[in-house]
């Protein structure tokens, strides 16, 4: 589950891009750390620390204020807009787009050089698309400094940029979003309608990742977009149409001890309801009590989920052929306040991040079971980390 997650990272449910975007943070410091024996690092080592002095920390409910808060939060150590969408084509094929561009500050305060390459940011950006018709899961990652108008984030509509890779947010609690991205395999050009509006997880948007005070980030999401536009994959161009997520989470923490990673799920049902959930993985494999999630109705309203009140059970794993990492990629969740009995299986097994600085799986899902003894389905994303090493 997701929304206490454990990992107090960088804020809440910290995406594994935020990861990569420490490494970097380290490369740019005086005395960057020296590598691991063997050159590998693990998730836990990446994100364990103190907290950088000078940032904000996430410690009480925010008042979240739009379109305001769409954009930019420098007083935070690190926070990304992520994009997430099952679609169907005209030829009835299915597509999943992954869009996320992270800002990770490398110091509190604006470098006193005058320079214009002078900057206080990192950007980076993950794309990504699965077209399991033509066997292809195309992922792309790129990095940019928050300068010469190479990477930032501001405007109306708020817009936040990587080169030609952008996000357009523009309304308050329902916005209407454009995604565009390319690269030399493939592209999105998206349009996506709110037709909820703004989810705040936790206490009011406070999302709390572990015990110690302010190890919590600010998180919310817009659950449910109406989306159409093109994806460009495998050769093809195809116009599309079906839903999407949007999360923006922004916060300055770092991973507790005893914890490796995470399972997140954000799912979309057909009978209206979205429900998300994180999963905290303890050394041990167990649930860490942060964990936790947030279950929205057809209407809108939404509610809390711990720990205690969601089971999350692996059913299948699927192991890459690249170094071997073995992910769960099918679940069972079961929600019993609810009567939610769901099954969760990926539309393509391999969805790795495999070329990513930090390596990752997150892929399109498709959803099966029953609520209250109906029939139950839907789509979703499902994130794995801290499973590769």
């Amino acid at each position: 589950m997701r929304s206490g997650r454990t990992l107090t990272p960088l804020a809440g449910l910290t995406r594994v891009a935020v990861l990569a975007l420490a490494l970097i943070a380290s490369a740019c410091a005086p005395d960057p750390p020296a590598p691991p024996a063997g050159g590998a690092i693990g998730i836990a080592q990446l994100m364990s620390g103190e907290d950088p002095v000078g940032f904000a920390r996430a410690t009480e409910p925010p008042e979240l204020v739009f379109p305001r808060d769409h954009g930019a939060h420098p007083a935070f150590r690190t926070e990304w807009w992520y994009l997430t969408g099952n679609v169907r084509a005209d030829d009835g094929r299915e597509l999943g787009f992954h869009l996320t561009i992270f800002r990770n500050a490398l110091a509190a305060e604006p470098p006193a050089r005058a320079s214009a390459w002078a900057t206080r940011d990192v950007y980076m950006g993950h794309l990504a698309i699965t077209d399991p018709a033509s066997g292809t899961f195309l992922h792309r990652e790129r990095f940019a400094r928050g300068a010469l108008g190479l990477a930032g984030c501001g405007g109306i509509p708020v817009t936040v940029w990587l080169e030609d890779w952008r996000i357009e947010v523009d309304g308050a609690q329902r916005p209407v979003l454009r995604a565009r991205a390319a690269c030399a395999e493939g592209s999105i050009d998206l349009v996506c309608q709110a037709t909820k509006d703004v989810v705040a997880h936790g206490e009011g948007g406070l999302s709390r990742k572990g015990a110690l005070p302010g190890n919590a980030s600010i998180y919310y999401s817009l659950t449910r977009l109406e989306t159409a536009g093109t994806i460009e994959v495998a050769g093809a161009r195809h116009r599309v149409r079906g839903t999407a997520w949007f999360d923006r989470e922004w916060s300055t923490s770092a991973l507790e001890q005893g914890h490796e990673g995470w399972d997140w799920f954000g799912l979309r049902l057909d009978d209206g309801r979205e429900l998300m959930l994180y999963r905290l993985r303890l050394g041990s494999g167990e649930a860490s009590p942060a964990s936790g999630g947030t279950l929205v109705a057809a209407d809108g309203s939404a509610r809390h989920l711990a720990c205690g009140d969601v089971t999350l059970t692996p059913t299948r794993t699927w192991s890459s052929p690249r170094g071997g990492a073995s992910y769960p990629v099918a679940w069972r969740i079961l929600v019993p306040s609810e009567a939610l009995v769901l099954d969760i299986a990926p539309i393509a097994d391999d969805q790795e991040h495999a070329r990513a600085l930090v390596r990752y799986w997150e892929g399109a899902v498709r959803v099966s079971g029953t609520a209250r003894d109906a029939p139950a389905s839907g789509v979703g994303y499902l994130e794995l980390v801290g499973y590769a090493r």
